[in-house]
C-alpha cells in the first residue's frame, strides 16, 4: 500500500520528462553508431552490473554516448561513483 501512495505522488519514479530525455538519448546514440536501442539497453544493463560489483554508482545520472569519427567510434561514459565496494577478488 505504501508503494501505491508513493506512486501517486511520483516519489521514486522517473518523471515523464526524464523518460523522454532518456529515450531521446537512445535515439541519438542509435543514429550516431547504427547500434539498435535494444543492444544499447543490454550494453547499459551489463555495464551497470559489472560496475556495481566494484563501485557504488549513481545509475540515474549515468550517461553513455558514442562519438563517431571517420571509421572509428568512441564510447564516452560519465558514471558518478559514490564509493568503493568492500568486495575482494
Amino acid at each position: 500500500m505504501f508503494k501505491t501512495i508513493l506512486k501517486l505522488f511520483g516519489v521514486g519514479e522517473e518523471s515523464s520528462r526524464d523518460i523522454a530525455k532518456n529515450r531521446l538519448k537512445m535515439v541519438i546514440i542509435h543514429d550516431r553508431t547504427k547500434v539498435s536501442p535494444e543492444v544499447m539497453d543490454k550494453f547499459r544493463t551489463d555495464l551497470v552490473h559489472v560496475l556495481t560489483m566494484y563501485f557504488e554508482i549513481d545509475e540515474k545520472d549515468m550517461n553513455l554516448t558514442f562519438e563517431r569519427e571517420d571509421d572509428s567510434v568512441a564510447l564516452i561514459a560519465s558514471i558518478p561513483v559514490r564509493g568503493m565496494r568492500g568486495r575482494q577478488a
